[in-house]
């Protein structure tokens, strides 16, 4: 029963989800925020819906660049390269981010009497992102479903996995990772350095994948 509407930016986690939940699926969103890669994400996730099938539009969060301060809405050189366990990895996070999205695809959702809410936070997300967390996913879950008429629940299947075993899923799905996007910097290749890029290769390399990424140097 196509009962879902999910949150799909065109990277490895919810491109994953798409794939994993296609039979679910009524609608995919993405968001357009202003971040350094959200281009370079947006037309995965649109090729990636058109060819499941599934509906996709894209909805402007434009006031985020406007008035949010983060690294990732700054331009390629303000993005710290390193592994995400390091202190200066928090200048990505963009404030409440997944909390906009998700109210505004719960609006989305109760507007076509869609009922689930799929999002692709996953484990290695709750260091740095306070809005990747269960306890997050719990109050937002609780706030959709007593705030809809229809009562839209959201679901987070990923949420104590890491991006590995998300990767691993995806290798049984057929997923040509190649054709994702991760880098927070947004240039014609992947950098390879940035958090992202560092996680994205453990992440295959994890799942036992050949990364086919094209890389900068």
């Amino acid at each position: 029963m196509k009962d879902s509407v999910i949150i799909v930016s065109g990277g490895m986690d919810s491109t994953t989800l798409l794939y994993d939940r296609r039979d679910e699926i009524a609608l995919a969103i993405s968001f357009d925020y202003g971040s350094n890669h959200n281009a370079r994400e947006i037309a995965y996730a649109e090729m990636h819906c058109k060819r499941l099938g599934i509906e996709h539009i894209t909805i402007p969060l434009d006031f985020m660049h406007k008035y949010f301060r983060s690294s990732l809405l700054e331009g390629a050189d303000a993005i710290p390269e390193g592994h995400y366990a390091d202190e200066n990895m928090k200048s990505p996070v963009v404030p409440f981010r997944n909390g906009i999205m998700l109210a505004v695809a719960a609006g989305v959702a109760e507007s076509r009497n869609l009922t689930k809410l799929l999002i692709a936070n996953h484990g290695g997300d709750h260091t740095i992102y306070p809005d990747c967390r269960p306890e997050f996913i719990s109050a937002m879950d609780s706030a959709t479903n007593a705030g809809t008429y229809v009562g839209v629940r959201v679901v987070a299947p990923y949420t104590n996995i890491t991006k590995g075993d998300i990767a691993r899923i995806g290798k049984k799905l057929g997923i040509d990772y190649a054709e994702t996007w991760s880098c927070y910097k947004g240039g014609e290749k992947h950098c390879g350095k940035c958090g992202t890029c560092v996680e994205r290769k453990e992440a295959l390399a994890y799942a036992g994948i050949e990364d086919t990424t094209e890389y900068e140097g």
